[in-house]
């Protein structure tokens, strides 16, 4: 038997998979707080595997104070730029994620943030519920068109992907950007070339060092003023000081945000500009989806345990 520590409370079923397997399992603060660098670095060197979230960070300390006993981090999201890989690597811990369950779940929150940015919904909402709705109007909260707009999509994996199926019921031309050929209609290999062809952009890669502020006050200038921009990836992929800048400006439409450069913290520029619709980290929350994440973690926790190599292994990227 082994001692695992799950670091936040996970949806109902989440962990069975650690209790069939007959370990023990030490959750973090019975009120969901995250738990502190301090606890968690202070908790590693009594557990065998951790079971986390992108709130978490798992740095070199935490990793260091793990060994020799500390096995597996299985990480309870697709992206896991709040670990250490290469630290972990060196250490001889496995770390594993959660991808495939949430593809579209979260493609469905994307094409939401799609359409309420270019509609305005959350700008005639806010004045509706604020009593300021005086009656229809001919002019009032004009926006743009989803249906026939061209999509441009940085990043096709499986959740740009499956934007892109959504995007095709709507009539739309989906161009897309990735480092390599994908050999599919709509590919540019170059960033900038998409950016100003298309309506919509909406971001689908992972954080690293290349792709932190990819979307900068540069390439926001690439973008028409009657464009949407949509980020359901991380939020450092956008400089949010130069969007809300492009917002106020009127140099881009609008913007649909579900992640943030320093999150649980919002850019209070970001939080008073215009044509913003911004939802917290909400791309995978379903309760079907939240619950397959936290099984599948614990699941590749369990392989490891076993001596085996879990399906969703993450690998060290030098």
């Amino acid at each position: 038997m082994a001692r695992v520590l799950v670091t936040r409370r996970l949806p109902d079923g989440g962990i069975d998979p650690l209790l069939a397997a007959g370990h023990d399992v030490v959750v973090g603060h019975d009120d969901d707080r995250p738990l502190a660098p301090d606890e968690l670095r202070d908790a590693m060197p009594d557990v065998d595997a951790v079971v986390c979230l992108l709130t978490d960070r798992i740095d070199e300390s935490v990793i260091r104070a793990g060994r020799p006993r500390l096995k597996v981090v299985a990480n309870v999201a697709v992206g896991y730029d709040n670990i250490d890989v290469a630290a972990a690597t060196e250490a001889g811990v496995v770390v594993c994620n959660t991808p495939g369950v949430l593809d579209e779940t979260t493609a469905d929150l994307a094409f939401l943030l799609i359409l309420a940015a270019s509609r305005l919904a959350s700008e005639a909402e806010a004045d509706l519920r604020a009593g300021r709705w005086l009656g229809w109007g001919v002019n009032q909260y004009l926006g743009r068109d989803v249906h026939g707009a061209t999509l441009g999509l940085v990043g096709n994996g499986r959740i740009g992907s499956a934007v892109a199926r959504r995007a095709t019921g709507f009539g739309m031309q989906v161009l897309h950007h990735t480092r390599s050929d994908t050999g599919l209609p709509g590919w540019r290999a170059d960033l900038d070339e998409m950016l100003t062809e298309s309506d919509i952009v909406s971001l689908h890669v992972p954080l690293s060092d290349a792709t932190r502020h990819l979307i900068d006050r540069r390439r926001l200038g690439l973008l028409r003023p009657t464009a949407v921009l949509v980020n359901t990836a991380r939020g450092p992929i956008v400089d949010e000081e130069a969007l809300a800048e492009a917002l106020e400006e009127g140099r881009l439409f609008a913007a649909g945000l579900d992640v943030f450069e320093r999150e649980p913290e919002v850019h209070p520029r970001l939080l008073a500009a215009p044509r913003t619709v911004l939802v917290p980290h909400i791309g995978s929350a379903s309760v079907a989806t939240r619950t397959r994440m936290a099984r599948l973690a614990c699941e590749g926790a369990v392989a490891v345990l076993n001596g085996e190599q879990p399906p969703n292994l993450v690998r060290r990227q030098d």
